[in-house]
């Protein structure tokens, strides 16, 4: 069985680190895609994300203007926010008809007990609803600096399981990970990724640049290490936190350390909420290197 390609950019070298990058957004940064989209390359993959409390339509809508604009959508399917078998698959529906959507990203999500029939994401993935719909490409998420319900262990184990079933669907694995401030930690898990023999493409999580208050509260929330020592690597104090910090010592520790032992790599932008910001740093990156 043949691999779908997830997107060209993967049949090639990067040219720089931020070639070939990703971003995230939720329904309700449709306006700043807008604006954003004139410095956004044709083709880009934006992720949609699955957040509580947002309409069905309006994902639905997100999704067709991400395509509209002329980027790929990749919406998130959030398996314990997903109410019912029929909601799963209207969505899954709704997007693959309206938006044209050929990939899309699941995860467990954050309730501690399902809101419906699914448990976590391989269990959305075993319906074999993405397939039948015509998605190619799957994205599950890797975790750098480990998992809050899970052992070491148990974290490779379900990420070994998922891209094996992904693929004996005849869909394409893709590893998105987490965002982190610290590219030590990121390339010590990337190269044990592949010394465990899995091979997927991995879209590294980076921050886009934003301020050091909101910085913070989303490391506290999304249980990402900010310790003194690694906020300081990355251009933060924690004993001042005022201003703002882009993500450049970051991407440039990951550009000096990755070599070919480390597979397939791209970056994925998270902006928390600075889209268009976002989209300068990484086109002004792109423009010295």
């Amino acid at each position: 069985m043949t691999t779908p390609i997830i997107h060209p950019n993967w049949a090639r070298p990067p040219l720089n680190m931020v070639d070939g990058y990703s971003l995230e957004i939720t329904a309700k940064d449709v306006e700043s895609l807008r604006a954003a989209a004139p410095g956004i390359l044709p083709d880009t993959p934006i992720a949609l994300t699955f957040l509580p409390g947002e309409d069905f339509d309006a994902r639905v809508a997100a999704a067709r203007t991400v395509r509209e604009l002329g980027f790929e959508p990749m919406p998130h399917f959030s398996a314990r926010r997903i109410t019912s078998r029929d909601e799963f698959e209207r969505y899954l529906a709704a997007v693959t008809r309206e938006a044209g959507v050929k990939r899309s990203f699941v995860i467990a999500g954050d309730p501690s007990e399902p809101e419906g029939p699914f448990a976590d994401s391989a269990a959305l993935i075993a319906t074999g609803e993405f397939e039948r719909n015509g998605i190619t490409a799957i994205g599950i998420g890797g975790h750098p600096e480990g998992h809050p319900n899970m052992s070491n262990e148990e974290c490779w184990q379900v990420l070994e399981d998922k891209c094996k079933a992904i693929a004996a669907r005849g869909m394409a694995p893709l590893i998105v990970t987490q965002f982190a401030f610290d590219a030590d930690a990121v390339l010590s898990w990337l190269k044990e990724l592949r010394e465990r023999g899995i091979e997927a493409p991995v879209r590294l999580g980076v921050p886009g640049p934003a301020g050091i208050k909101t910085l913070m509260r989303f490391a506290a929330r999304c249980g990402v290490g900010a310790s003194a020592s690694v906020m300081a690597k990355y251009g933060i104090s924690i004993t001042r936190l005022i201003g703002s910090a882009g993500p450049d010592k970051l991407v440039k520790a990951l550009e000096q350390g990755l070599g070919k032992e480390h597979g397939p790599v791209r970056l994925h932008f998270y902006p928390f909420g600075g889209l268009e910001k976002t989209v300068a740093w990484i086109n002004e990156f792109a423009r010295k290197n």
